[in-house]
């Protein structure tokens, strides 16, 4: 009896650190990456082109889940809830990290208690464009113009809250309180539209949406709201360098996993990020999007970003009294 117990434990004893291994073995089977939006649009190519660069890395089926909806919100709540094990993973954006949570009456996350980040991915700076037609050349005549007709002048955006109007918010605050009128339509295509017609002349968007007009005429891009120039189309100035010193704001991409996520797990997803945004050719892809990538990110620093981006836009939210019931 003593020796088929002691062969019982032997045995047991044996097992403890395979079952302790097969436990530990990241990742086992495919990973689920959260995207906040419908696909088609420029978070989500970004995602997919990602996701598949990560599937390599981690020898695993990386599949795509758009859980569009509330702005982003319904994403950030199921990745707040999910079991931090690494097989669920957000690709998070400014909206849902650095506006939501502020304007939300009664928040479904917590962006610095519910999200470990892995790394903050690429950046999208906005900016400043007149139509072509306006007499301002540059940022300093732009804002001469507006202080010299007060309520004459507006810009359109997407929508009321949209990173646009935030960024469109700041510049009036940056520019000495200007009275610039805020047009919100539903939609960036129809703000465009009537930005270029001459309607709302000041256009706050992304190089996606202006560069093509800046190119041909139709839109004039004074500057951008950068820490520097971006590699994109170097010969614009920062607001910055233009006088306009804290005027920097866009849209981001952060890769984050679930609050919680084990060492081991966090380092392998830190290293394949690393990896696939250090790659020149997938730097080249993301910038034919005119998207800038991050390629030295690290969790401390992803962290400290957010944390300053929440600081940054929570004031102007609650000036504007944007609120999300």
């Amino acid at each position: 009896m003593l020796a088929a117990v002691s062969a019982w434990v032997c045995v047991g004893a044996l097992g403890l650190p395979q079952t302790a291994s097969a436990q530990e073995a990241y990742p086992a089977r495919p990973v689920r990456l959260l995207v906040p939006f419908s696909p088609g649009g420029t978070t989500d190519l970004f995602a997919r082109k990602f996701g598949d660069r990560l599937a390599r890395k981690l020898g695993q089926p990386v599949v795509i889940e758009n859980k569009a909806g509330a702005a982003g919100a319904i994403a950030a709540a199921e990745t707040a809830r999910a079991k931090p094990d690494g097989y669920t993973l957000f690709f998070a954006s400014s909206t849902t990290l650095a506006i939501l949570p502020s304007m939300m009456a009664n928040p479904t996350y917590d962006v610095d208690r519910d999200f470990s980040p892995v790394a903050l991915l690429g950046i999208t700076p906005l900016m400043v464009a007149v139509n072509g037609g306006l007499p301002a050349k540059s940022l300093d005549e732009l804002l001469a113009l507006i202080r010299a007709n007060p309520g004459k002048y507006s810009y359109g955006t997407s929508g009321t809250g949209s990173a646009n109007h935030l960024v469109g918010e700041l510049f009036k605050q940056l520019g000495g309180g200007i009275d610039l009128l805020h047009v919100p339509y539903k939609g960036s295509a129809p703000a465009l539209q009537d930005a270029l017609a001459g309607i709302n002349p000041v256009f706050f968007d992304s190089f996606v949406t202006i560069l093509p007009h800046h190119k041909t005429g139709k839109m004039r891009i004074l500057a951008i709201f950068a820490e520097k120039r971006s590699r994109l189309a170097p010969e614009i100035a920062t607001a910055s360098e233009l006088g306009m010193k804290g005027m920097v704001g866009g849209s981001f991409q952060v890769l984050v996993a679930p609050a919680g996520v084990a060492p081991t797990v966090m380092g392998q997803l830190v290293s394949a990020s690393g990896d696939i945004m250090r790659d020149s050719a997938f730097q080249g892809e993301l910038e034919a999007l005119m998207l800038e990538p991050v390629a030295d990110s690290t969790p401390e620093a992803t962290k400290a970003f957010i944390r300053s981006e929440l600081a940054k836009w929570a004031p102007i939210i609650k000036a504007t009294g944007t609120r999300l019931d």
